[in-house]
């Protein structure tokens, strides 16, 4: 008789990956697997410190600019509108990445598949009367 293994859930995200890692951890206490699941539980503290730490980090507007996919003006517009909090000094404004907008990505529509030619047989008879046979 096989087994069937459970089906992979991916997590929603990397900030999931920590409350998966602690739901994994809790499995594997009920199967007496306290070793494994006391590293997996410290694994998802650290995740999570890294992860408030980088949404802490603040960004200058050009570095911010690189991350978000919008121009520099447009983020320096939106702070100084109150769109988003200045993380910086006034003069001097800096984006923590936390509040950094996101531009969504931009559809490459697909290349047009080219379309045979239209051309008679007459046309094709005469073109190579013109070139001759290569």
């Amino acid at each position: 008789m096989t087994r069937k293994a459970a089906p992979k859930t991916k997590p929603a995200s990397v900030e999931g990956l920590p409350a998966d890692w602690r739901e994994k951890a809790k499995s594997l206490r009920r199967y007496g697997g306290e070793t494994p699941a006391t590293a997996i539980e410290r694994c998802a503290d650290d995740l999570e410190t890294t992860l408030a730490e980088r949404d802490e980090t603040t960004l200058s507007l050009v570095e911010a600019a690189r991350e978000s996919g919008y121009s520099r003006e447009h983020l320096g517009r939106l702070v100084r509108d109150g769109k988003i909090p200045n993380a910086g000094r006034p003069n001097a404004p800096r984006i923590a990445r936390k509040h950094l907008p996101r531009k969504a990505p931009a559809k490459v529509p697909l290349a047009e598949e080219p379309r045979p030619r239209q051309r008679s047989n007459a046309q094709i008879v005469q073109s190579i009367i013109r070139k001759g046979m290569e």
